[in-house]
């Protein structure tokens, strides 16, 4: 059995998309798959995410909540990042793992239709997540980031990158599924600009391709 049938929860109504079902063990894989270099792959996305102190964040998709703590720690206690995702057992997690951090904090919510008022952070970011999005949802998604952006913030989204290799990409598949061995993070960048992102930038960590851009200062 795929593990990611077992991690994987039931279809939840409000989003097209899949959700964490077993967020301890969830949060288990995602520490053994980047083999030791998780924390410094999470570490740089939050910089290159552009977080400084005092800003406001969000993490759409949070999951555990490994990419908002370290973006809680780029805000300083000044900033704040909020983490939402539709699954009730990833977020009780990640407020477990976050106790004592005063300027992060988790919400439910889902990508494609944020409660979130227009222009209210300063950096979105979003992490393993698009994947998990059917891809008539992406766009609304992403849309969505832009649109709770304020003039001039900035995004980061950033999703699995397939191994290149053939049999690589198949254990891959074998334990995650198909839709992280054949992931298309080639589309992310077109994705990004299409919502209207300008000084678009992508590039490749291990195991993770990420884009970044710059909502424009004109754009409302």
């Amino acid at each position: 059995m795929e593990l990611a049938r077992f991690l994987h929860g039931s279809p939840d109504s409000r989003t097209a998309g899949t959700t964490i079902a077993h967020g301890r063990g969830y949060e288990a894989l995602s520490t053994a798959f980047f083999l030791g270099r998780r924390r410094a792959v999470f570490t740089r996305l939050a910089r290159l995410s552009g977080a400084r102190p005092g800003d406001r964040v969000l993490d759409v998709g949070c999951g555990t909540g490994y990419l908002t703590r370290a973006v809680a720690e780029a805000v300083t206690g000044s900033g704040s990042v909020l983490g939402i995702d539709p699954s009730g057992d990833a977020v009780a997690h990640a407020r477990r793992l976050a106790a004592g951090l005063a300027n992060c904090t988790f919400a439910d919510g889902i990508a494609e239709d944020l409660d979130a008022e227009d222009g209210t952070y300063d950096v979105v970011v979003t992490s393993l997540v698009i994947h998990h999005l059917p891809e008539q949802v992406h766009e609304r998604a992403v849309a969505e980031m832009m649109r709770v952006l304020r003039p001039g913030g900035r995004v980061l989204v950033a999703d699995f990158r397939p191994p290149s290799g053939r049999i690589a990409r198949h254990l891959v598949g074998a334990v995650t599924g198909p839709a992280m061995e054949h992931n298309p993070v080639h589309l992310l960048e077109p994705l990004v600009r299409r919502a209207g992102f300008g000084q678009v930038v992508a590039g490749d960590l291990p195991w993770i391709r990420y884009v970044q851009g710059m909502k424009p200062e004109h754009a409302r």
